[in-house]
């Protein structure tokens, strides 16, 4: 690994709108709508991220079957190709939630679960 492990996370929510008070206000910042990826019923806004800078930046997601609260938190690793990572953690003990799959302009991503039942989500640009 040649950089910091953790690229992105998302923050899953019921209520948008309140969410998005939230956020803004605790954090007085102002959050980005992002597209949703093609065929994914998904609603997304972005926290601000300064490219250069330390830190990952993230969204809250809104869609009709994301869990929010507990623990509702998603924490995608960067990888240069998620697929190889999803595969080693099969073979490692845990299990492929869901395939690489494509996210449009975003890239790719993988859902695994590890070996202590926590799911992780795996991130790459090819």
């Amino acid at each position: 690994m040649n950089n910091n492990p953790v690229g992105w996370f998302e923050i899953y929510v019921q209520d948008m709108e309140r969410a998005k008070r939230f956020y803004e206000s605790v954090f007085q910042t102002k959050l980005e709508q992002l597209d949703s990826p093609a065929g994914m019923p998904v609603e997304l806004w972005s926290f601000p991220m300064l490219k250069g800078q330390m830190g990952a930046s993230g969204a809250l997601v809104k869609m009709a079957d994301g869990p929010s609260g507990g623990n509702a938190v998603l924490v995608y690793f960067s990888c240069a190709d998620c697929a190889v990572e999803a595969a080693r953690a099969a073979s490692a003990g845990g299990h492929l939630i869901r395939e690489k799959m494509s996210i449009g302009p975003y890239g790719f991503i993988a859902l695994i679960r590890d070996t202590e039942g926590n799911m992780i989500g795996l991130h790459s640009m090819q």
